[in-house]
């Protein structure tokens, strides 16, 4: 990311499925970037279709849903030339589907564009469980992990993609985008602000 550049927000839309979740959750993680750091942020979510060339513009992407991933011939191709050339892209299953259709087909897209092993844990010494605020324990857990299709564990652990020694692709099935999900303003009334794990999601793929 340039230097004084400002972190945007970027949400990719996708033909199949249902990809426009957890609407509260992006204004959330930006009030939490201006609490705890210093990044300058536009304060408004970006929203760019898989589909368009617009994604290249914008190191940070997001990508959820609950449904169906089935990408088409652009998107495909627009996501693997952006994970390969720098950009990064933090995956999350919503998790309330009772057939697991969005993660299944998410990772049968992953492995179709970047090999049947590509998708693997990550250590829960990564750094990116330090980049920012430490987790000594790895992922932090949701309430809703359980909610959902789900496999009746708590994951102690993430999946990624890597480029080069980098996280290029973030999977997540512990659904943090409805645990974040919540107004900015009554993060007062926990006794932890959850969103501190996104804080060093966003640290990590600005600084990889």
């Amino acid at each position: 990311m340039a230097q004084g550049a400002k972190f945007t927000f970027t949400r990719l839309s996708y033909h199949s499925g249902d990809w426009d979740t957890d609407q509260r959750m992006p204004s959330n993680l930006l009030n939490s970037l201006v609490e705890y750091t210093t990044i300058s942020i536009d304060p408004h979510e970006k929203v760019v279709p898989l589909s368009s060339d617009d994604i290249f513009n914008y190191p940070f992407c997001y990508l959820s849903g609950h449904k169906l991933v089935q990408f088409d011939a652009q998107e495909k191709a627009n996501f693997k030339k952006y994970v390969q050339n720098g950009g990064f892209v933090f995956v999350d299953d919503c998790n309330h589907d009772i057939d697991g259709l969005f993660a299944k087909s998410f990772e049968t897209q992953m492995a179709a564009l970047f090999g049947p092993t590509a998708l693997k844990k990550i250590p829960n010494n990564h750094k990116l469980y330090h980049s920012f605020f430490s987790f000594d324990k790895g992922p932090p857990t949701t309430a809703f992990e359980l909610n959902g299709w789900g496999d009746d564990l708590v994951h102690d652990y993430l999946k990624a993609i890597e480029v080069n020694g980098r996280i290029a692709v973030l999977y997540s099935s512990k659904d943090y985008g409805c645990e974040w999900d919540y107004d900015f303003r009554n993060k007062r009334f926990l006794a932890e602000d959850n969103t501190k794990f996104g804080v060093n999601i966003i640290v990590y793929a600005m600084n990889s």
